[in-house]
């Protein structure tokens, strides 16, 4: 008798049961028997893409299987090698506990890993005064340079020429303007690819009572330029002008909107931001376009380039 006892055939069926306890208690009460852990009450957390639990003092995360349309396997393979790599490298990131596969009605990949005593960076901004947002945004800096570095191939993802990763560039975009994306990215110098997160969003930052960071959920890990994990980081800021001053201090204004411009271009979600800031933007026919709205949203905002970066 299987363990999991839930349909999953679509995206969609998994995506309704993938915060369910009830659905993966038993399941994870056998995984945690068998790497001979403590069985304890199970708790949600902050939702992404694949199951993920706390449990006492670990956290385990279970993959959505081949059955769900998108094979999660290689989320495993890309968290393993992104989490020892952080270790090697002395990023601060959840010890890994154990990992492995279930074969019971579908097969799951799992990983286990500490759980981290802390707050989501989102909801401990809201608490900080601007000089503290520096402060913290500084020390992320120092932590993405530190991983943004080059390393062996570890998933074979090709973000920038796999025509398949521009589905976020969809219908909401006039044919002419994702015809010279593709064009300006077949001819454009992004620079070394080196490893980058991926998903740096605030959620994915955890700030523990000492003032330490962690960073959690390597699954979207690639080899990629550096703009592809800065490009993410003004969005995730939500445009907060002293978490910007902090972690975008060695820019000029105009070379923050060209690392905006270019690293949206190639992010795995820039279609999906780009439609968040602009909601008008299938009336853009070109890249000129994208570039003056990056431009006048910023200067539309609270932040200020005179006093939050330097001139050019």
């Amino acid at each position: 008798m299987s363990l999991f006892t839930r349909q999953i055939s679509n995206w969609n069926e998994w995506g309704g049961i993938f915060q369910s306890i009830p659905a993966f208690a038993p399941l994870v009460e056998h995984i945690l028997a068998k790497e001979k852990l403590p069985i304890t009450t199970m708790e949600n957390l902050t939702p992404g893409t694949n199951a993920v639990f706390k449990v006492g003092e670990y956290v385990i995360k279970i993959f959505a299987p081949t059955e769900s349309g998108m094979d999660q396997s290689l989320d495993l393979q890309t968290e393993l090698f992104a989490t020892s790599r952080a270790g090697k490298l002395g990023v601060s990131a959840p010890q890994l506990i154990a990992h492995g596969f279930i074969d019971d009605k579908y097969r799951f990949a799992y990983m286990i890993t500490e759980y981290i005593h802390g707050t989501e960076l989102a909801d401990a901004v809201k608490n900080m005064t601007d000089a503290e947002k520096t402060d913290i945004a500084r020390k992320l800096r120092l932590m993405t340079d530190t991983m943004n570095t080059p390393c062996k191939a570890f998933n074979g993802i090709d973000v920038i020429n796999d025509k398949e990763r521009s589905h976020r560039w969809d219908d909401r975009y006039q044919g002419s303007f994702k015809s010279k994306r593709l064009d300006y990215i077949k001819s454009h110098d992004f620079g070394e690819k080196v490893f980058v997160h991926g998903d740096l969003c605030l959620d994915n930052i955890l700030l523990t009572p000492r003032c330490e960071l962690y960073i959690i959920d390597f699954a979207d890990a690639v080899l990629a330029p550096r703009i592809y994990e800065h490009a993410l980081m003004p969005y995730s800021f939500e445009l907060d002008p002293a978490l910007i001053r902090g972690y975008f201090e060695d820019y000029t204004a105009d070379g923050f909107i060209e690392m905006c411009f270019n690293g949206l271009l190639i992010h795995d979600f820039g279609g999906d931001i780009v439609a968040d800031f602009f909601k008008d933007v299938g009336s853009f026919e070109g890249l000129d376009d994208l570039r003056k709205g990056i431009r006048q949203k910023l200067e539309e905002s609270s932040l200020h380039f005179a006093s939050h970066l330097s001139k050019v």
